[in-house]
C-alpha cells in the first residue's frame, strides 16, 4: 500500500461481473505505529479466503488509503467479516489506528478497462 506510482501487477484480476467489492476508505490516527505490518497481513489473509478475487490497495502522504476487495458473493464478505484473525485485529486496530473510516459494498454490474481494454460497458 502507497501513494506511489504502480504498474499492471497492482491491478486485480477480475472475472466477468457480477461480482462484489468491498471499499473500505480510512483515515489514520498520528498512532499508526504498527499499522503497516498488520496492514499488510489482514491484505494476504484476505487474499487467502475462499470467494476473494483480488484487490487494490493505495494510501496516500497525509494517511488517508482507499482498499477494495473484490469477492464472489456477499456470502464470501460475511465470511471474511467473522474471520477470527480479522476480526481481532479490527478489535486492536479500529480504535487505535484509524481517525475515522468508511466500509461500502456494491455490486459490481459492468467493468470494463483501458486503454487497450474490454471496450465500453
Amino acid at each position: 500500500m502507497s501513494g506511489e506510482p504502480g504498474d499492471a501487477a497492482d491491478f486485480a484480476r477480475t472475472p466477468e461481473p457480477p461480482y462484489y467489492a468491498v471499499i473500505f476508505t480510512n483515515l489514520l490516527s498520528s498512532d499508526d505505529a504498527g499499522y503497516a505490518a498488520m496492514g499488510a497481513a489482514m491484505f494476504d489473509l484476505a487474499l487467502a479466503q475462499p470467494g476473494c478475487l483480488g484487490a487494490e490497495s493505495v494510501r496516500g502522504p497525509r494517511g488517508f488509503g482507499i482498499t477494495v476487495s473484490y469477492w464472489q458473493s456477499e456470502a464470501d464478505i460475511l465470511a471474511w467479516k467473522a474471520e477470527a484473525q480479522h476480526v481481532a485485529a479490527q478489535k486492536h486496530g479500529i480504535p487505535r489506528w484509524y481517525a475515522h473510516y468508511e466500509l461500502r459494498v456494491a455490486r459490481v454490474e459492468r467493468a470494463y478497462s483501458g486503454p487497450e481494454g474490454r471496450g465500453l460497458a
